[in-house]
């Protein structure tokens, strides 16, 4: 693993660390390397992960200075969309820590994850058109799918920055708290994770951003997996005796 991407092992989850602080953590090519074989080994080995950035920083963007250098035939590779997808479709749920700023392709990999976490100093923000050119990498989409088009829109083509209170307003933070809080705020969320059914966060993450024509359809299904294993078995006797125990 490339020392961009610093990858710490926890057990029942992962912390990945981006590492490039002389830079505010730019999102370049040996990042997005990096981050596809982190990829490759939580879908082989599914388990909750952090996203945060080094320096009190998260990532300011993808690496200008390598974009200023890409043509149309890079720009039809979906560099940074491709691995920001793979982000969003990981099995278990992916939670950013966003201390500082996330902007352009840093707020664009914050959007790709399930959960958001900032600090006071949190900016987030798609600067892109100031730049020549637009948040491709699924800004246009998904941040409309998380706050809704006005905000949406002052975000992409105003080029407003969102501070901390206007984004957990939004509810594009899940919540906010002090920078020396904020690992330990993740791993108390991802603590409430792992207690649940890893297979049942499984489905339900993989079905909540199914179509909605494939409704109840995939739910009955899951359900129905879900229905036949062990460990529904073992939790809802556990929770009828406890039921038992109360006076």
């Amino acid at each position: 693993m490339s020392d961009v991407l610093l990858v710490e092992d926890h057990g029942d989850r992962v912390v990945l660390r981006l590492n490039r602080p002389d830079v505010r953590n730019a999102i370049g090519l040996e990042t997005v390397t990096a981050l596809h074989e982190a990829c490759a080994d939580l879908e082989r080995s599914p388990r909750v992960s952090l996203v945060v950035g080094s320096g009190g920083c998260f990532a300011a963007g993808a690496d200008i200075a390598e974009l200023r250098d890409r043509g149309r035939v890079d720009a039809l590779r979906g560099i940074n969309s491709g691995v920001f997808d793979r982000v969003h479709r990981l099995p278990m749920p992916v939670i950013a820590l966003i201390d500082g700023v996330a902007l352009g392709g840093g707020a664009e990999l914050a959007y790709a994850c399930d959960f958001r976490i900032g600090t006071p100093t949190t900016r987030i923000g798609n600067p892109e058109p100031g730049l020549g050119i637009m948040a491709a990498a699924g800004a246009g989409w998904r941040l409309n799918e998380l706050v809704g088009e006005p905000l949406a829109k002052e975000v992409l083509l105003a080029g407003r920055v969102l501070d901390a209170d206007a984004a957990l307003a939004a509810h594009l933070l899940n919540e906010v708290v002090p920078s020396a809080e904020l690992e330990a705020a993740g791993h108390r969320l991802a603590d409430r994770i792992v207690a649940q059914s890893s297979l049942a966060v499984r489905l339900t993450k993989s079905l909540f951003h199914a179509p909605r024509e494939a409704h109840p359809l995939i739910d009955d299904v899951a359900q129905a997996m879900l229905f036949e294993t062990e460990e529904k078995q073992e939790r809802m006797t556990a929770f009828l005796d406890r039921r038992k125990e109360k006076p």
